[in-house]
């Protein structure tokens, strides 16, 4: 990589020095803030445990340390008594994989310590629950659009249903970021740093565009910049935040499921799904590198396969005490 990273990273040889040069990198090269706060996180907790073990600098880094270090993630217990998910781990390791993967291309070390390391393979659950089409527009009628924030309510849901974008690459969408004209959002900051463009529904940009004439000029104020979406007090929405927003929605409609964005961000593809739509669109959608991903969709939309089933299996129209 560049020359002023190498320098930089040299000239401060810790191992803590060098995360944090990692880290703003990390933001430097394109990736998202919140990719930055998750590697961040965790190479705090690994740099702490490598003083722990008597390791502060880089080159004192070996792969069996950090297989050692992957074992302490498995048998470590939460104030709770509880063994960290296969989820939480990965969530810790993969930044750390990251980092010595930067530390070897930096020659700040020699050879990249975890470049044989194993990531366990995780589980591919499905969604817990899948809000059916009439939930869901029960759940977009609920905001009270004669108001400010009704208003803006009603335009994040239906571009949440509409386009299934993730909550973050929401929160980051700048005005022009919706081209009206085309039917379509450009997705600068998605998973991963990549770019991409996802349709949206006339419906929603009509509701986006209400919002933008009636109530984004009353929410906005000098921390608002070109953010589309807009607090009440004028500034870009925080993801909790913005999740508890829409739990609110949720539940008003008595729907119970965890989550609250996610569930329309699983609510889409299934429908879609179930309405005919070709796999590989939706892995276009969803911005989904591998279609195996995507492919978990298809396991929860069995509506239509329940019905051909009924339809056509010579008992598959017979329920339980029935003759």
């Amino acid at each position: 990589m560049s020359r002023r990273y190498r320098s930089r990273s040299r000239a401060r040889s810790t191992l803590k020095r060098c995360a944090a040069i990692f880290v703003q990198w990390t933001v430097d090269v394109g990736f998202s803030s919140y990719t930055a706060l998750i590697r961040s996180q965790a190479l705090q907790r690994f740099v702490d445990w490598c003083s722990d073990v008597g390791v502060v600098t880089p080159s004192a880094l070996s792969a069996k340390l950090i297989e050692d270090y992957q074992e302490h993630l498995g048998r470590y217990r939460t104030a709770k008594g509880n063994l960290l998910m296969p989820t939480t781990q990965a969530t810790r390791i993969n930044p750390v994989k990251a980092f010595c993967k930067w530390l070897a291309r930096q020659r700040i070390v020699e050879s990249d310590p975890a470049a044989n390391l194993i990531l366990p393979r995780l589980p591919r659950r499905l969604p817990s629950y899948v809000p059916s089409e009439g939930e869901v527009q029960h759940v977009l009628t609920l905001p009270d659009v004669t108001t400010t924030a009704g208003l803006r309510d009603r335009a994040i849901l239906e571009v949440l249903y509409s386009s299934a974008i993730r909550r973050l690459e929401l929160m980051a969408l700048k005005i022009a970021d919706l081209r009206f004209d085309r039917h379509v959002i450009w997705i600068r900051y998605g998973k991963g740093g990549n770019e991409r463009i996802v349709p949206v529904g006339d419906r929603a940009c009509v509701w986006v565009q209400r919002y933008l004439e009636k109530s984004r000029t009353l929410l906005a104020g000098p921390d608002s910049g070109e953010t589309l979406f807009l607090t009440d007090q004028g500034q870009p929405f925080m993801k909790n935040r913005l999740g508890d927003m829409v739990k609110r929605y949720l539940l008003r409609a008595g729907v119970q499921a965890r989550g609250s964005c996610h569930l329309f961000r699983h609510a889409c593809p299934t429908h879609m799904l179930e309405n005919g739509a070709d796999i590989r669109f939706i892995q276009e959608l969803l911005g989904h590198s591998d279609l195996s991903t995507t492919q978990i969709y298809t396991r929860v939309s069995i509506a239509k396969l329940q019905e051909v089933h009924s339809r056509c299996h010579p008992v598959g129209g017979l329920h339980p005490g029935r003759e």
